[in-house]
């Protein structure tokens, strides 16, 4: 058994169990639920794809849930708040296992950025539909170019330089830093406690908005909401018969959920012994899907097909999430009476759902800082700030290169899928799913059906394994020589690459450090 750490000053604390399942469910409530999702879902068999959705939500999402709330509460029992502390608790004679925890910390850097600034980009909308600095873009052409200027991919007649976005980048930078400054409890969760009913609201508001539309066109009176929704939950099950229906499925269960990326085992590690995570963690899981496959299911596709019809839908929907959420949807809302209210609030909940994630994101480097090298959260905080706001330039200004895209992809997706495997194997096989049960079990409001035994212990890890054996088969080598990148992009994506291996060093010699100087205050 592990002996507790030394801590010179008092660990922080969820104050409300309303809290940290707010905090959960905003960490996994995010731009996926409301852009990624309808594309998702629309361009892989529609009402289809939801088979394979649930299918992996049952035997991947919600045993990964159960796990990261366990070992998080595990982990924090012993002062680690971070992969490599809570990995080394839960097999401490395994000497290199805390380097593979740092995945737990490194995908939710590199996620942080680039995703903070997509998430400026949000904030940025929504004060150009209350002023209406769009209100000339009259098509889809017009209305790209308008995103493009303002992302600084070109000089136009609306932005002339990358000015307003670096603006709003700096906003959103700041403010994501005061809430992780002001702690857990008086900074995140209650951020969260706040932020995410607001969000629910302005779904609702344009959900609602969205459902009660008419057909627009009378010429056309199958262009209508009703008919919209058909177009996305009406089942092509010839569909299920691809391997790439059920891996997007699986991967957007990834997304959605925020397993797999080590920040609920960061958040859960700020629980108490006793505090449930059985009902807790399964509760912010079905806020999350409720988020997803009830309000992101019905505004955007739903939309497009009342007013561009189902053949520009498919388009529309192909064309990617970017295109539906800052081009489709500002014009479809300016077609509505209270246009600009209707855009506020859309782009404000996309706002809400970014930076109750983007917090999330940057929580793991801060904990590590604090616990490891007991440095205070405004130390912690201040550094984060310095290093995460250097790697963010190249995701700002190397943006039409594809940079974005390959932090994502080894970010946001092998990372997720890869650090997923490694702690189902360690959670199941080596600390044991009999002492998982009964730890998931302490403090519990509800019994987990015991099937899920056999599931965490056996299923989930094949079908992580499955992914990523499929990866590797089908798309592993012609990603990593860069086969499908634009020869004059190639010099950029190899340059992040570097980057991202010089960031994964690092990392790893920090941990280095951290466990010789956690040896060296045992003697």
């Amino acid at each position: 058994m592990n002996e507790k750490t030394q801590n010179k000053k008092e660990r922080q604390r969820w104050g409300t169990r309303f809290g940290i399942i707010m905090a959960v469910a905003g960490s996994a409530v995010g731009l996926g639920n409301f852009l990624r999702f309808p594309v998702q879902a629309a361009q892989n068999g529609g009402g289809a794809f939801m088979i394979p959705y649930f299918v992996s939500l049952v035997l991947l999402g919600i045993p990964l849930m159960w796990i990261e709330w366990t070992a998080g509460r595990y982990g924090g029992g012993y002062e680690h708040s971070t992969a490599p502390g809570i990995f080394h608790t839960l097999w401490e004679k395994n000497r290199f296992i805390k380097y593979f925890g740092v995945i737990g910390i490194f995908g939710p850097l590199i996620i942080f950025i680039y995703y903070t600034y997509i998430e400026s980009w949000t904030l940025g909308y929504s004060v150009f539909a209350l002023i209406g600095k769009y209100k000339d873009c009259a098509d889809q052409k017009s209305m790209q170019d308008f995103l493009h200027g303002f992302q600084g991919l070109q000089k136009n007649q609306y932005f002339d330089t990358i000015a307003w976005a670096y603006v709003f980048f700096l906003i959103t930078f700041i403010l994501n830093l005061a809430v992780i400054y002001k702690g857990i409890n008086k900074g995140i969760e209650t951020f969260c406690k706040y932020a995410m009913p607001v969000l629910f609201l302005c779904g609702f508001l344009v959900a609602i908005r969205v459902l009660f539309l008419g057909a627009p066109d009378p010429q056309r009176p199958a262009w209508n909401s009703l008919n919209g929704l058909g177009f996305l939950w009406n089942p092509d099950f010839s569909a299920l018969k691809s391997a790439k229906v059920w891996l997007a499925a699986a991967g957007q269960i990834f997304f959605t959920l925020s397993v797999g990326i080590g920040v609920i085992l960061t958040y859960a590690s700020y629980l108490s012994r006793g505090d449930d995570v059985a009902l807790s963690g399964l509760t912010a899981a079905a806020t999350n899907e409720f988020a997803e496959v009830i309000l992101g299911g019905s505004i955007v596709i739903t939309s497009a097909f009342v007013f561009f019809g189902p053949l520009a839908t498919q388009e529309i929907a192909r064309s990617g999430a970017f295109n539906l959420g800052f081009v489709t949807m500002p014009l479809i809302f300016q077609k509505l009476p209270l246009g600009a209210l209707f855009a506020a609030s859309w782009f404000i909940m996309l706002f809400l759902a970014g930076i109750t994630s983007s917090i999330s994101l940057a929580q793991p480097a801060v904990a590590f800082l604090e616990d490891e090298f007991d440095i205070d959260r405004k130390h912690a905080v201040i550094y984060l700030g310095i290093i995460s706001f250097v790697l963010c330039q190249p995701a700002i200004f190397l943006l039409g290169h594809g940079v974005v895209n390959e932090l994502d992809f080894w970010g946001g997706t092998f990372c997720l899928v890869l650090f997923a495997t490694i702690e189902t194997i360690i959670f199941g096989w080596v600390f044991g799913i009999e002492n998982a049960w009964e730890e998931m079990h302490k403090g519990a409001d509800i019994h987990i059906p015991k099937i899920y035994k056999f599931i965490i212990k056996y299923i989930t890890p094949l079908f992580l394994l499955g992914i990523l054996g499929f990866w590797f088969y089908q798309e592993g080598i012609p990603v990593i020589l860069m086969k499908n990148v634009p020869s004059s992009d190639k010099i950029y994506i190899f340059a992040v690459r570097l980057l991202l291996i010089s960031v994964f060093i690092a990392l790893a010699i920090l941990v280095k450090i951290a466990w010789a100087k956690r040896r060296g205050r045992k003697k």
